[in-house]
């Protein structure tokens, strides 16, 4: 079942909340909202707080279960923009855009696991295990003693040359 949550309106630049959005995507739930915890981005905060009303609306209103959800999408589109003007020289006007997000989340849950597949599964491993316990009854192991690695002494160093220390120009003003 896919859950959804919308904010609109959010004064920030569509261009900057897609930086936060994309850390998200696909992600489970509970790693999307640690991600959005520690992210020090302005975008960050409203979110989260998207994030988690995506998850009341699953929770309250279709009963699914949190730690279930992953999510499936998440988009930022451009709202209105709020022009100011700013006076400049020689009498001339210049354009302000002040931009505004809007984003749009959907949720959907992980797909179950049908109990016969691990069934199967478990089968398969009890068969595989018992055919190893079989192939070691056959033909014992054996076991050698591990010799210990020679130590080895660690060469001198030869001593380093002496080096005259004269003073260097770092900056010179003529080519020559």
């Amino acid at each position: 079942m896919k859950v959804s949550a919308k904010l609109k309106y959010l004064r920030i630049a569509p261009r900057k909340v897609r930086l936060v959005v994309e850390q998200i995507r696909g992600k489970r739930v509970i790693e999307a909202e640690s991600i959005l915890n520690f992210m020090t981005k302005k975008g960050s905060l409203p979110v989260l707080k998207l994030l988690k009303q995506a998850v009341a609306n699953a929770k309250n209103n279709f009963q699914l279960d949190p730690l279930n959800l992953f999510v499936a999408r998440i988009t930022v589109d451009e709202g209105p923009k709020i022009k100011r003007w700013r006076p400049r020289a020689r009498g001339s006007a210049a354009e302000i855009q002040k931009k505004v997000s809007h984003i749009t989340i959907l949720l959907d849950e992980l797909e179950k696991k049908t109990k016969k597949a691990k069934r199967v599964k478990k089968t398969e491993e009890k068969a595989a295990v018992k055919e190893i316990e079989k192939k070691t009854e056959e033909a014992p192991i054996e076991i050698k003693p591990v010799k210990a690695a020679p130590k080895f002494k660690p060469e001198k160093e030869a001593p380093k040359p002496k080096v005259e220390k004269t003073i260097r120009r770092f900056f010179r003003r003529k080519a020559f």
